[in-house]
């Protein structure tokens, strides 16, 4: 499994607006600027994150982004499934249940498994929230006399 630059960006895009969440509303513009993204691939992303309720929208002169709920709502591991799809790291585990003709007497199966339950425990287990303490963290001792 190797995680795109659609779902890399997408967390940063959520992030911008967790961070610069002000009661207002982001354009989208302002995240690409302050993230080094371009517009254009922001607006593919905003696509996908639009068809769930991730995001609320408004139009027009002071129109954007911002979540629709608080950062500690959004895990890691929802909004790479929602950009990447599946999380899992081989293509018989995607579905449920298993299709593959093979799984019923494959010897690697648990290996698979096992790792996809590792990766999705951890992507879960980490909200915006989180990253934005942790980054509170890290600076807050970065300083200098």
């Amino acid at each position: 499994m190797k995680i795109s630059t659609k779902g890399r960006y997408a967390i940063r895009m959520l992030l911008d607006l967790a961070e610069h969440e002000n009661g207002g509303y982001t354009a989208l513009k302002d995240i690409a600027d302050r993230q080094g993204i371009s517009k254009k691939y922001l607006e593919q992303i905003v696509a996908i994150l639009n068809k769930s309720d991730i995001l609320q929208t408004s139009r027009g002169f002071q129109g954007g982004y911002k979540l629709a709920k608080s950062p500690d709502k959004y895990t890691v591991g929802m909004i790479l499934r929602l950009t990447e799809g599946s999380l899992a790291p081989v293509a018989c585990l995607e579905n449920s249940p298993n299709i593959c003709e093979r799984s019923d007497y494959c010897p690697t199966l648990f290996i698979w498994k096992g790792l996809n339950d590792v990766i999705c425990k951890y992507l879960d287990s980490i909200t915006l929230q989180d990253i934005l303490d942790h980054e509170k963290e890290r600076y807050a001792n970065d300083y200098m006399i």
